[in-house]
């Protein structure tokens, strides 16, 4: 599913130039469960930015299905976001204002998906995620466990291909984490998703097929 050939990424501060990824190859395969692992600063962030065309690499492609990310027009990529990913950020960015039901339709709503199929979607989220009879909570009313669960059932809600998650138990305690993700491989198993994840949480790490261990930008080892 992703290719990754070559990838150098670097920025430009008030310290001069930073070398956030040097020469970065590897390949995912469809329905894996795939860790970028390191410390902070290593470069597990960028990488999984450029994998989600957040950002741009500065060398190197990236080949999703054999088409390079990196050569798309904004269009293109709008579009590709919208339809091929899910995205799961260190907090759960739910917008405020809206409901927990009204967070859930945003991704199937922005893929032409209304009525039944849109109502029973929300239903199946809710129930999987142990959040039935929360439909019309709002997110300040809730724990940041319950959040990041809302937060994942978004990310998955149109049923992407590829699921992006940055840190996504950083915020929560051990145990509520590892359910978390132990419930989510289990879904993106169901609905033949490909999971690429970056994180240090040693836990997580373990839980999915693969790991691509970052240092300074580099790739230390690979299992």
């Amino acid at each position: 599913m992703l290719e990754i050939f070559s990838v150098c990424k670097q920025y430009t501060s008030g310290r001069g130039h930073i070398t956030a990824l040097t020469d970065i190859s590897f390949s995912v395969a469809k329905g894996q469960s795939f860790t970028l692992a390191g410390k902070s600063g290593s470069g597990k962030t960028t990488l999984l930015n450029c994998l989600g065309a957040l950002e741009q690499p500065d060398g190197g492609r990236i080949l999703y299905n054999g088409q390079d990310i990196c050569s798309m027009s904004s269009r293109q990529r709008a579009y590709f976001q919208r339809r091929d990913i899910g995205f799961v950020f260190q907090t759960a960015n739910l917008l405020p204002w809206l409901t927990v039901a009204e967070n859930l339709m945003l991704p199937l709503e922005l893929n032409s998906i209304y009525g039944k199929k849109q109502k029973g979607r929300i239903e199946e989220l809710l129930a999987c995620f142990d959040l039935v009879g929360y439909e019309k909570a709002m997110p300040g009313e809730m724990s940041g466990g319950e959040n990041q669960r809302i937060a994942f059932a978004r990310a998955i809600a149109h049923k992407p291909a590829l699921i992006l998650a940055d840190e996504p138990t950083s915020s929560l305690d051990s145990v509520t984490g590892y359910n978390l993700i132990e419930l989510i491989l289990s879904l993106c198993d169901v609905q033949g998703s490909t999971l690429v994840v970056a994180t240090h949480d040693p836990e997580l790490i373990e839980l999915t097929n693969n790991r691509l261990y970052l240092k300074d930008g580099r790739i230390e080892a690979a299992t």
